[in-house]
């Protein structure tokens, strides 16, 4: 009898995504086995996990740290040996930021199941992992809430579809005035109205970032032009996305919002396996579903975004830097909730854009986005 067990790595373990999948191993324990782990900073965490789900292979951040996790039992591996190692056939790239990247460009080579959690990766340098993931028969399968209801309208679909809606909570800060978003703290930019995420999703869901970087993963999760990807503030958060097809009829997927039930289901595909400790939905509980349209003034990361996405060639990839130094600032106090977009403007600004970038393009640009960010927020004027 074959081996119906999927083999996974799960890279970054401890951080939100990484806590929920393990979840999902835990409460399908026959499906899954563990066989690598992989963090950032939380030790603590890693050594706790490493325990319960005794994997082969182990990775963290800091090298000098690893003897203190060091066991017989365990062999270290640096996170793109463990993305694409032979005895791994489904890599969770669960990391946040540009930390995922190169990773995913490992595991998309070696023609692994990619469950893909980190939007950078495919914002940063979709067409070369897409053709890599094409040219070596790997599978990218979407982890967010969003592609995962789009992957799920598609399936079974002949034709492609017409429009691509993408829902969006809005944010707890949807009816907040001008004024206002000038006040805003990171405690008040943390508490997210619908989801518990890692900081920095949590941040951009806030900014409304996160949303112009799932148009442009679904342009090359899904094959379809930025102009037909639209977006529209749903704030109960049970309608994660909708395809409408040519004939005119909308599919949908509902469900409460609890990333578990995406990450299932990219681990399971194509099954749909029974879990318990997943939330059904009540309909006689929900009062109402309503729709608004973004507001594009108040929320310019996503207006930024969009355009890096049609713009293309490396603009994304200095999107997604500067927007990912300019939150570690504003997390550490450094500037304010609406300097943001305002950084990430003007770097975007003085970016002179590589057309077909290679990978070394990218992580160059990149380089140089997160050096500008950080020279302009220094400066007195600011």
């Amino acid at each position: 009898m074959a081996d119906t067990i999927k083999r996974l790595a799960i890279l970054g373990s401890t951080g939100s995504i990484g806590r929920q999948t393990l979840q999902v191993v835990r409460a399908l324990p026959e499906q899954f086995r563990v066989i690598g782990l992989a963090a950032g900073n939380n030790l603590e965490l890693l050594e706790k996990q490493i325990h319960e789900f005794q994997p082969q292979f182990v990775y963290c951040r800091d090298e000098a740290e690893q003897p203190k996790l060091s066991d017989n039992k365990y062999e270290f591996l640096p996170l793109e040996d463990l993305a694409c190692h032979p005895q791994v056939n489904t890599v969770i790239i669960a990391t946040s930021g540009k930390a995922g990247l190169l990773a995913t460009h490992a595991a998309a080579r070696a023609g692994k199941n990619i469950a893909l959690a980190n939007k950078e990766s495919l914002v940063m340098a979709g067409e070369i992992i897409t053709r890599e993931a094409s040219l070596n028969n790997a599978k990218i399968l979407p982890v967010d809430s969003e592609h995962s209801a789009i992957w799920q309208c598609l399936n079974g679909e002949r034709q492609p579809p017409a429009r691509i809606i993408l829902t969006a909570s809005g944010g707890p800060f949807r009816e907040y005035s001008q004024e206002q978003m000038e006040q805003v703290t990171a405690a008040q930019a943390l508490k997210h109205p619908s989801w518990q995420m890692g900081e920095k999703v949590t941040i951009d869901s806030a900014t409304l970032m996160n949303k112009g970087l799932e148009v442009i993963e679904a342009r090359w999760l899904f094959n379809m032009p930025v102009d037909s990807i639209d977006i529209l503030i749903h704030p109960q958060s049970i309608i994660h996305s909708m395809v409408e097809f040519p004939d005119a009829s909308i599919k949908a997927q509902l469900g409460y919002p609890d990333m578990r039930l995406p990450i299932q289901y990219a681990l399971s595909f194509p099954e749909r396996l029974p879990n318990t400790e997943l939330p059904r939905l009540d309909w006689l509980k929900i009062k109402e579903l309503t729709f608004e349209q973004p507001d594009f003034k108040k929320f310019p990361c996503l207006g930024l975004a969009i355009e890096a996405g049609k713009a293309a060639g490396t603009c994304p990839a200095v999107l997604c830097a500067a927007d990912e130094v300019a939150v570690e600032l504003f997390l550490s106090g450094k500037i304010k909730f609406t300097d943001i977009p305002r950084l990430v403007s003007l770097v975007l600004e003085e970016h002179q854009p590589v057309a077909n970038p290679t990978m070394e393009d990218i992580i160059t640009a990149d380089n140089r986005a997160r050096d500008k960010v950080r020279q302009l927020a220094g400066k007195d004027c600011w």
